[in-house]
């Protein structure tokens, strides 16, 4: 009698618990591809942001060259028609406009090679800061997947534990039931066979 009572309350925890692991699990799971999905978009964004960034750069830098070539050709065309146009004394003027035209030009020339340069840098800069930061967060995402695994580690040898404790506590318990009764069953035999010979 007490062995049927306590069977299906054992029975009945180790299910309860089975069921706690499996939802701790399917959590730990789902936590961790919202992480890992979340890490992806977070690295595409970036990879956008830096892709944007570097064609803004090039359209700058072509933007500036031809500037440059559309200065030059104006100035070289302007001192050719003056010295076309002139005197020798003109000629000597359009050498010296031509002079301070090709000065001009290896200025401008000169700037927009170090504005290129800077771009270049600063894009250079972007993709670093945007490298590591993809790392830090696909690095965080790594441990906390495998902190979930390790909490799941630890409830189910916590579990495993209490199981085994609440097992040998009811085995001891039948032991003790099967016991009294084997005692009471040998009493009532006593005293039936006393009640006979009486």
């Amino acid at each position: 009698m007490s062995t049927k009572k306590t069977q299906p309350e054992e029975k009945g925890f180790f299910e309860k618990i089975k069921e706690s692991i499996e939802e701790f699990w399917d959590g730990t799971k789902d936590t961790a591809e919202d992480l890992k999905d979340k890490a992806g978009d977070k690295i595409e964004d970036i990879k956008e942001t830096v892709a944007s960034k570097k064609a803004a750069v090039t359209k700058k830098a072509s933007a500036a060259k031809t500037t440059v070539a559309k200065k030059a050709t104006a100035a070289k065309e302007t001192i050719a028609a003056k010295a076309a146009s002139t005197t020798a004394k003109a000629k000597t003027v359009a050498a010296d406009v031509k002079a301070k035209a090709d000065t001009k030009v290896k200025a401008v020339a000169d700037k927009a090679k170090t504005d290129v340069a800077a771009a270049k840098k600063t894009a250079t800069e972007v993709k670093t800061k945007a490298d590591t930061k993809a790392k830090t967060v696909a690095d965080k995402a790594k441990t906390e997947v495998a902190d979930g695994k390790k909490a799941a580690i630890d409830l189910k040898a916590k579990a495993d534990t209490k199981a085994r404790t609440v097992a040998d506590k009811a085995k001891t318990e039948v032991a003790k039931a099967k016991k009294v009764a084997t005692t009471a069953a040998k009493t009532v035999k006593k005293k039936a066979v006393a009640a006979k010979k009486a």
